[in-house]
């Protein structure tokens, strides 16, 4: 694909995390976006008048509509991913075939934001893309079945991108695991929680860099295979407390309380809060070292796009209303502004 083609991609989850700054990633690359929404209106009163985005009303649940919005695009962005965990077996896949089914009819590379979650728990913190995935959990299940059957559509000719990360943070990413590790209050943050032990290390992908990165590889479509993984290394945090050590200094808090996760509580929960169920099925992420090799994305791309750990927390702290300030504080049209 050259730089002087028209490009278009599509983007299911627009709104979302992963959505919103892969549309910001898109534009600067001079990409035009489309977005599918059930509620156009709402859906661009969130992300930002600034955004240009061309908002299609439709479900994507619903083939017939991801079909319709995704004529004449190039890549359709899936990043649509049940909120706090609910419903993943009855959503996610149905999702991914609705999208699936646009991209068989258009011709569209799929690009699907993808986790730690097909690993076991003993794969180590430098997993290469070809390790075996053995998940032990019902969602990393789900995810691996996701990525078989998109790697099953690449024989028919469906072009797919995988990009695997950590924990995804960031500005406009309200459900992030910092979301949860944070206790916040009269604009300030008063603790932070270690969700794991000290020694034990964590993967964490800061949302514009593994945007960037993923705009990068499109930008190379000439250089990719019919059904291309790639890892983004992110952040490696070798210490359990590394995140709340960051925190401390961006928010000029040398004594501000690192505490253990009230897992307690969560356990109490869990009987009558899906979410907490499914919290303590993922909690194996933070008792293990397991992170990504970025090996194959560092030779294609010459480096992999690195915000500093301070930098890229301050932007999210400062989103979260604790800092005082306002940058980052309108959606993702401001990142698009800027």
């Amino acid at each position: 694909m050259t730089n002087s083609a028209p490009k278009t991609a599509l983007i299911i989850g627009a709104t979302g995390s992963f959505g919103g700054h892969a549309a910001v990633a898109l534009i600067k690359h001079g990409w035009r976006i489309r977005a599918l929404a059930r509620d156009p209106q709402a859906a661009r009163a969130k992300t930002g008048a600034q955004m240009p985005i061309d908002w299609v009303k439709g479900d994507g649940m619903v083939p017939a509509d991801v079909i319709a919005a995704a004529q004449g695009v190039q890549v359709i962005v899936h990043a649509a991913n049940p909120p706090a965990y609910r419903n993943w077996a009855g959503t996610v896949v149905p999702m991914l075939k609705a999208t699936l089914a646009a991209a068989e009819q258009t011709g569209a590379r799929i690009v699907l934001p993808a986790s730690v979650y097909n690993f076991a728990p003993d794969s180590g913190a430098m997993i290469p893309e070809t390790a075996a995935q053995a998940p032990v959990t019902r969602k990393g299940r789900i995810r691996l079945e996701i990525e078989e059957i998109l790697r099953a559509a690449s024989l028919r000719g469906v072009r797919t991108l995988v990009i695997r990360a950590g924990d995804f943070f960031g500005p406009a990413a309200p459900n992030s695991a910092l979301g949860w590790l944070t206790v916040r209050a009269r604009g300030r943050v008063r603790s932070v929680y270690r969700a794991g032990p000290r020694d034990v290390g964590h993967c964490w992908a800061y949302l514009p860099d593994m945007a960037e990165a993923m705009a990068r590889l499109l930008d190379r479509e000439d250089q990719l295979a019919a059904f291309d993984v790639f890892h983004f290394a992110g952040h490696w945090l070798a210490r359990g407390d590394e995140m709340g050590a960051s925190i401390r200094r961006v928010t000029h808090q040398p004594r501000l309380p690192i505490r253990a996760f009230p897992y307690l509580v969560v356990y109490a929960l869990a009987p009558f809060v899906e979410t907490m169920r499914e919290m303590i099925e993922m909690r194996y992420l933070w008792r293990r070292p397991i992170g990504l090799d970025n090996t194959k994305l560092v030779r294609v791309l010459g480096e992999e796009p690195h915000t500093p750990l301070d930098q890229a927390i301050r932007a999210t702290v400062a989103d979260m209303g604790c800092l005082g300030e306002i940058e980052l504080a309108n959606g993702f049209g401001a990142a698009v502004a800027a």
